[in-house]
C-alpha cells in the first residue's frame, strides 16, 4: 500500500507530495490519506512552521480535508508558540480551519 512506502519519509517530502499534487489539482484520496498517517504518526515531529502550512493548505486546496490532521497542526503551533510562524503563514492556517469549519480550541 502506498502507506507503507512512506514510513521515513522526512516532512519536507510528505509536503512536497501533498503540495505537488494540489497545485496540480489532483486529489488522490489513498495518497492524501497516507500521507496523513505517516504525519501523525511521526506526530508532526521536526515539521518547520512552513511545513505545517503547506501540508494543511495543501489537503484543503485538493479537497482532501483531514480534520485530525489540522487540529494536530493547531495543536503542534501552540506547543511551538507559534515560534517562527509568518503572518502569511498563519493567515493560510486561519483560511483553511474557516473553509473546512475547524475549531481547534481544547
Amino acid at each position: 500500500t502506498v502507506s507503507r512506502g512512506l514510513h521515513g519519509f522526512k516532512p519536507q517530502e510528505l509536503v512536497n507530495i501533498v503540495w505537488a499534487f494540489a497545485t496540480a489539482g489532483v486529489n488522490d484520496d489513498k495518497l492524501f490519506a497516507a500521507v496523513a498517517d505517516e504525519a501523525l504518526t511521526q506526530q508532526l515531529h521536526g515539521f518547520k512552521p512552513q511545513e505545517l502550512t503547506n501540508m494543511v493548505w495543501s489537503f484543503e486546496k485538493a479537497g482532501a480535508r483531514n480534520k485530525e490532521l489540522y487540529i494536530a497542526v493547531a495543536d503542534e503551533a501552540v506547543k511551538q508558540k507559534l515560534f517562527g510562524f509568518k503572518p502569511q503563514e498563519l493567515s493560510n492556517i486561519i483560511w483553511v480551519f474557516a473553509r473546512a469549519g475547524v475549531h481547534a480550541c481544547k
